[in-house]
C-alpha cells in the first residue's frame, strides 16, 4: 500500500483550505436537491431511463427529463462507499482514496504531444502512451495512472482497447481508463479480469477504474449512462466527472456554477447506486470558468482552483472520495 501525505487533518500536520463552511454546504447541497427534484436532468439513454424509473425516479419518456425525488438523492449518497481501493498490478502500488488522503496522477486524453526528440507538437500515438506508462510507473509521487494521450493512430473504433492493452503491460499501478461505449469498457473489464484471475477477483482488487462526464448544463448522454452502467453492474470504481464552464454552459457565478456541478455529478451518482447498491463511486470535477476573449477553458485560472477546492469540500461533505483537476 502507499503512504500518502494528508490535508487539513485537526493537528494541522499537512495542508488544507477551507473554502465552505458547513451552512454553506448544506446550503449548497439542498439548493441541487431542489433543482434536481423540480427541474431535473435530460437522461438520453433507454436503460438508463428505465433503471432510474425502477429506482423511484420521475420520468418522463417523451422528454426524457428525469426527476430525481430528494430522499433517494440521499439515499444514494448514503449507499457510496467513503474509501476505494485502487489496487495496483502490485500491490506495493495499491491506493486507498477517501477520506483526506491525497493522491496524484497524470491527467488524461490529449490528442496531441510534443515530441522529445524534435521537440514538434504532434498527434499522439500508441507508442506514446506506452512510453508514458513506463514513465509514470518509474515517479514515486504518481500514485495512478492516466494515460495522458489518446493512440490516434489507432482505429476510432478501438483505440481505447489498444492504450488499455499497452498501459496494462507497461505500470504497475492502477489504471483510470477510459472507455466510448459500454460495449468497449466490458472489453477492457475482461482484459483486467484475465489479469487478476477473473470478475469476482477484480470486484476485490480493482485494477481498473473509469471515468465519465455528464454534458453540461445537466445531462447524461448515451456514452455517459452506457459505461457508468456496465462499470457500476461489475462493481468497479467510476468517477463521475463534470466539466462544467462557469460563463457558459452554467451561470458566471461560482456558487451556481457549483449547484449545477453538483446536480451533475450526484445525477449519476444516483444511477449507479440503482444500478448496483455500494458501487464505488468518485466525486470527480474538471469544471472551471469560460475564458470568452478565446473562447476556452482556462484549466489553470484562479476560478478552477476555487471551484476544485469547493467540489473537494463537497465531496468531504457527502463522504465520497473525491477527484478534481487542474494544473
Amino acid at each position: 500500500m502507499r503512504s500518502t501525505p494528508s490535508a487539513g487533518i485537526n493537528s494541522l500536520i499537512g495542508w488544507g483550505l477551507n473554502s465552505l463552511t458547513e451552512d454553506q454546504m448544506e446550503r449548497l447541497h439542498v439548493g441541487t436537491l431542489e433543482i434536481m427534484q423540480s427541474t431535473g436532468l435530460l437522461v438520453d439513454h433507454d436503460e438508463a431511463l428505465k433503471i432510474l424509473e425502477k429506482g423511484g425516479c420521475w420520468v418522463n419518456h417523451k422528454t426524457k427529463v428525469v426527476r430525481f425525488p430528494k430522499h433517494l438523492v440521499n439515499e444514494a449518497i448514503r449507499l457510496s462507499p467513503s474509501n476505494i481501493l485502487l489496487a495496483g498490478r502490485d500491490p506495493k502500488n495499491d491506493f486507498m482514496m477517501g477520506g483526506k488522503n491525497i493522491g496524484f496522477t497524470s491527467f488524461g486524453t490529449a490528442v496531441q504531444t510534443e515530441d522529445l526528440e524534435t521537440g514538434e507538437i504532434r498527434e499522439s500515438t500508441l507508442k506514446d502512451v506506452k512510453e508514458m506508462a513506463i514513465l509514470c510507473d518509474a515517479l514515486e509521487n504518481v500514485d495512478i495512472y492516466t494515460p495522458p494521450v489518446s493512440p490516434t493512430d489507432m482505429p476510432d473504433s478501438s483505440f481505447e482497447l489498444h492504450a488499455a492493452a499497452v498501459s496494462f503491460t507497461n505500470t504497475s499501478k492502477h489504471i483510470d481508463g477510459d472507455a466510448e461505449s459500454g460495449a468497449r469498457c466490458k472489453k477492457v473489464i475482461e482484459m483486467a479480469a484475465a489479469i487478476v484471475g477473473g470478475t469476482d477477483e477484480l470486484k476485490i482488487r480493482p485494477i481498473i477504474s473509469f471515468g465519465v462526464c455528464p454534458t453540461s448544463p445537466l445531462q447524461l448522454i448515451g456514452d455517459c449512462c452506457d459505461v457508468l452502467i456496465e462499470a457500476s453492474k461489475n462493481h468497479l470504481p467510476i468517477n463521475v466527472l463534470s466539466m462544467a464552464m462557469s460563463g457558459a454552459s452554467t451561470p458566471i457565478p461560482l456558487a451556481s456554477t457549483i449547484i449545477v456541478h453538483n446536480a451533475e455529478v450526484l445525477a449519476g451518482i444516483v444511477l449507479a447506486q440503482i444500478t448496483n447498491p455500494g458501487t464505488p463511486v468518485i466525486y470527480g470535477s474538471s469544471t472551471t470558468t469560460f475564458y470568452m476573449k478565446h473562447g476556452t477553458a482556462t484549466v489553470g485560472a484562479p476560478e478552477m482552483a476555487m471551484i476544485s477546492a469547493a467540489a473537494a469540500s463537497m465531496a468531504h461533505y457527502y463522504k465520497v472520495p473525491c477527484y478534481v483537476g487542474g494544473t
